[in-house]
């Protein structure tokens, strides 16, 4: 790992690996390999599937009144907590 500190001017990208692995055909049009596409868009599918779990235990701990309540809060946080992309 570099401890170089990146020059201020210059623009960091939101999409690195994308902008890594484009190629360029008749000048302004950029293409993306089908692998690459498809891993981010599992990758994606992942995330937003484990963001739905936080929420759903997110849900369960806010309106957990009683004892029943705190062991389905409990284990939906674990669920949603164990699966990370």
């Amino acid at each position: 790992m570099s401890d170089h500190i990146p020059d201020a001017g210059k623009m960091v990208s939101d999409t690195p690996r994308t902008d890594e692995q484009e190629h360029f055909i008749d000048g302004d049009r950029g293409i993306v390999d089908s692998g690459l596409a498809r891993e981010l868009e599992r990758e994606l599918n992942a995330a937003n599937e484990r963001i739905k779990r936080l929420e759903e235990a997110g849900d369960w701990a806010v309106y957990a009144s009683d004892r029943e309540d705190h062991i389905r809060a409990e284990l939906a946080w674990r669920k949603a907590k164990e699966a990370k992309p």
